[in-house]
C-alpha cells in the first residue's frame, strides 16, 4: 500500500490532486490534511465535505493558537513586511507544511504532496519544509503542467464539482486575506468593491475618527483600550474595527522569488494597525544604533519568510536578536483610525528614552554644544574645500 499525505485546501487545485495522485502516481491511499489558521468556518466546512467524498481519509488540524503565538507574534516583533506585503500567506505556509509532515510521520506515509503550481512562491515554501523530511515530495500541478482549463475539465470527468464558479482566487487566514486571479492579473485593471470582504471603501468609512489604545509587553500586543486580550481575540477585533474604517488594503506589484512580477491584492486591517503601532513604540524605546541594525535584520527576516526559509540557521539567529531587542518594547500606543488611515497620535512607555531636556522651556548649558558643533562635519568641510580648489585650477 503506497500512502501519500496531501496539504488540502478544498479548492480546485488540491481537489484535482486527489484523483491525480491515484491515477498518475499510483498511490493507494490519499490522506487530505486541512490546517486551520483562521480560515472562515464555512470554507473549512465546505472543504471538509469535499475531502470526505474525494479522499480515503481526511484530517482537520486546529493550529490557530500556534499560528498566532509562534508565527504572527514573531512577525510583529520583527515588523514583518515584504515590499509592503504583511506576509499573511507566506507566514502560514511553513506551519501548514509542518503539520502535514507530522501527519505523514504518524501515518508512516511514503510521500507528502501539495497543489502548488510552478509559477508561484508557495511551491518553494512547502518544498523547503517537506524536504527537511525523508518523504518523497509530489506536486501534481507543477509536474503535469496543467492549465486552469485542463484542471476544470479533469475535475468534471471525475465528478468534482463546485456549486459556484469563483471569479477570484482567495486565500484567507486570521492575519490577511489575499485576492488574485481573473482580471486582477492585469496590472491596469481597477479592482471592483466586490473583491473586498474585510474592509469598506474609504468613501463608505465613517466620517468620525476612532481613537484606540493598544498596550504592548515585550513587543507583543496584549491589550486593547485598556482591556487585556489574548492574541487571537485582539487580532480579530482589530480586523473588525480597522475594516470598518477602510484600513488595510494593499494593491501592489510584487516581486516573486522566481523573478516574476505579479499583481497582488490584500486586506489586512489588524496587521496594518499593529505593525504601525509596534514600529512607533520601538522608535521611543530603542537606541539609534539598535533601530538602524534592527531595520536591516527585520528586512532580512522578512525575506527569509517570503522565501519560505524558516529552517535556515540565520532565521533562528535573527529571532534571538529580535527577542533581545523586545525586552524594553513596553508601553501604550494611541492610534487614530480615519478614512483608510491608521495614524499614531501618541505613545508612552516606562522604558522610553525620550529626554525632556529637548523642550524649548528647559534651560541647560547649551554652550557646551559649541565644541561639538565645531568639529561636526570636519572631514566633509575639508573635502569640499579641496574639491573647490581643484575646480578653480
Amino acid at each position: 500500500m503506497k500512502k501519500v499525505v496531501l496539504a488540502y485546501s478544498g479548492g480546485l487545485d488540491t481537489s484535482v490532486c486527489i484523483p491525480l495522485l491515484r491515477e498518475h502516481y499510483g498511490y493507494d491511499e490519499v490522506i487530505a490534511v486541512m490546517v486551520d489558521v483562521g480560515q472562515p468556518e464555512a470554507d473549512i466546512k465546505e472543504a471538509k465535505a469535499r475531502a470526505e467524498k474525494l479522499s480515503d481519509r481526511h484530517k482537520v488540524i486546529d493550529a490557530l493558537d500556534e499560528f498566532v503565538a509562534d508565527y504572527i507574534f514573531r512577525l510583529i516583533k520583527a515588523n514583518g513586511n515584504y515590499e509592503g506585503y504583511v506576509l499573511g500567506t507566506a507566514i502560514a505556509r511553513p506551519l501548514i507544511a509542518k503539520k502535514v509532515v507530522e501527519v505523514a510521520n504518524d501515518e508512516k506515509a511514503d510521500a507528502v504532496a501539495h497543489g502548488c503550481t510552478g509559477k508561484g512562491n508557495d511551491q518553494l515554501r512547502f518544498d523547503a519544509v517537506f524536504r527537511t523530511s525523508e518523504f518523497d515530495v509530489i506536486a501534481p500541478m507543477r509536474e503535469l503542467n496543467l492549465t486552469r482549463e485542463e484542471e476544470q475539465k479533469y475535475a468534471q470527468e471525475h465528478g468534482i464539482s463546485f456549486e459556484t464558479e469563483k471569479r477570484w482566487s482567495v486565500d484567507e487566514n486570521i492575519w490577511s486575506r489575499s485576492i488574485e486571479g481573473s482580471e486582477l492579473e492585469e496590472p491596469s485593471f481597477i479592482p471592483p468593491e466586490e473583491i473586498y470582504q474585510w474592509t469598506v471603501s474609504v468613501a463608505k468609512a465613517p466620517e468620525t475618527a476612532e481613537l484606540i489604545k493598544i498596550g504592548f509587553e515585550q513587543g507583543l500586543p496584549v491589550s486593547l483600550n485598556g482591556t487585556k486580550m489574548d492574541g487571537i481575540s485582539l487580532i480579530q477585533k482589530l480586523n473588525e474595527i480597522g475594516g470598518k474604517h477602510g484600513i488595510g488594503r494593499t494593491d501592489m506589484i510584487e516581486d516573486r522569488v522566481l523573478g516574476y512580477k505579479a499583481r497582488e491584492t490584500y486586506e489586512h486591517p489588524a496587521a496594518t494597525i499593529l505593525l504601525r503601532a509596534h514600529r512607533d513604540l520601538e522608535q521611543l524605546v530603542l537606541t539609534r544604533n539598535e533601530l538602524r541594525f534592527k531595520d536591516f535584520a527585520d528586512k532580512t527576516w522578512s525575506e527569509l519568510v517570503y522565501q519560505g526559509l524558516v529552517m535556515d540557521p540565520l532565521f533562528e539567529c535573527l529571532n534571538a536578536f529580535v527577542d533581545k531587542t523586545q525586552e524594553r518594547v513596553n508601553g501604550t500606543e494611541y492610534v487614530k483610525l480615519e478614512k483608510g488611515v491608521a495614524s499614531v497620535v501618541g505613545r508612552e512607555s516606562p522604558d522610553g528614552i525620550y529626554s525632556k531636556d529637548v523642550s524649548f522651556d528647559v534651560k541647560l548649558e547649551q554652550e557646551w554644544a559649541e565644541g561639538f558643533s565645531a568639529y561636526h562635519g570636519f572631514q566633509s568641510r575639508m573635502a569640499s574645500k579641496i574639491r573647490t580648489a581643484t575646480k578653480k585650477k
